[in-house]
């Protein structure tokens, strides 16, 4: 049975916390502007000393800053920063400016082990058994007690079994979220509309004949109908990750980009509202799996901090996953900290099959 790791706090009652200073807060000069010697945020659970209290800020993320408002400490890009916003200021860790990090406190086993001994490290010659045992058991807990969010890249909708897959996992509770761009919902569609990714089948993957239109046409045809729902519905769609979405109520967001076909309707054309959308989702997030797209899952892994603080008040862990063909992509986010990310080489149409097997569905 999967248990969660206990969060262990902080003793406050130590001496580096008793003499810490309080935080020094500094307003914003202007919109959008931070003030000089800003602190920002990690992944990691951090604590700041107001008028001899210790708070938590309880949604840190990556390159953000700490803003105190009515007896909290909320945790803001600089983007939307106001002018007079009180910011905490101060770049140390251990108290020194009553700033306090806590780097371990699910107290991840660490430097286990010889200084020096082979195959530490996550690349294609690791062994992934035992990763995909403990996946099975997490998202057997967190189908029905965290949220699920998967980021995807265009890969799955290029193979019939994937898709097939992801459906499966999608309708049995397992997937929360799913947070991609145009070309996964694109190619999924191509794939339900016309048997086709990229003008290829789908399962022998043979080109056909002019399939370099066919996600072209896709596109034109979902946007003739106005959304992908009506899409579904007026031209018989059956199957796939988009359709299974839909047909479960699971929201995906689809961030846009520079090189992006049409777009498709729901598309976020706005970088700035992708990320918030991304945000929405990734707020409530215990367990995120990033596969076969570096840019979304380094994007979402930046927002999402190793901890979830819940409804009644518990600390629990944040459990991130990236999962990738290439070593590059999944060592660049499992660089954040081994908290927050763990890497999996591997093909990801391989890695969903197995999950589905694995997980009996």
């Amino acid at each position: 049975m999967f248990q969660l790791k206990p969060y262990f706090h902080p003793d406050f009652t130590q001496e580096q916390f008793v003499s810490a200073p309080n935080a020094v807060l500094v307003p914003c000069p202007a919109d959008g502007v931070a003030p000089e010697g800003y602190h920002a945020l990690s992944i990691f659970p951090e604590y700041f000393k107001i008028d001899g209290q210790w708070i938590l800020a309880e949604e840190s993320r990556m390159d953000c800053v700490p803003v105190y408002k009515d007896g909290k400490m909320l945790v803001q890009e600089f983007r939307v920063l106001k002018k007079d916003d009180l910011v905490v200021v101060g770049r140390t860790e251990n108290c020194e400016d009553g700033i306090y990090v806590h780097p371990d406190g699910f107290r991840e086993m660490k430097g286990q082990g010889d200084v020096f001994a082979f195959r530490t490290g996550r690349s294609r010659e690791t062994a992934f058994s035992r990763d995909y045992d403990e996946l099975y058991e997490l998202l057997r807990h967190e189908r029905d007690h965290g949220k699920i969010v998967w980021v995807m890249g265009p890969a799955f909708a290029f193979d019939a079994d994937a898709r097939a897959a992801m459906s499966k996992l999608i309708e049995n509770g397992y997937v929360h979220a799913i947070l991609a761009g145009n070309a996964l919902a694109t190619h999924d569609l191509e794939g339900a509309y016309l048997r086709t990714a990229l003008g290829q089948d789908i399962y022998t993957q043979q080109s056909m004949p002019n399939g370099h239109y066919n996600h072209l046409d896709t596109i034109n045809r979902v946007r003739y109908h106005g959304s992908v729902a009506k899409f579904i519905e007026a031209e018989g769609i059956k199957d796939g990750i988009i359709y299974s979405c839909e047909k479960m109520g699971i929201p995906y967001v689809l961030g846009g980009s520079v090189r992006d076909d049409g777009p498709l309707p729901p598309v976020f054309g706005d970088v700035y509202a992708a990320q918030n959308a991304m945000r929405d989702q990734v707020r409530t997030a215990t367990t995120v799996i990033g596969m076969a797209t570096t840019l979304h899952t380094i994007a979402t892994g930046n927002m999402t901090p190793s901890f979830r603080v819940l409804p009644d008040g518990t600390i629990r862990q944040v459990y991130f996953y990236s999962v990738d063909v290439s070593e590059f992509a999944v060592n660049k986010l499992a660089d954040r900290g081994s908290l927050s990310a763990k890497g999996i080489v591997t093909n990801v149409q391989d890695f969903v099959v197995n999950l589905q097997k694995g997980l009996g569905l």
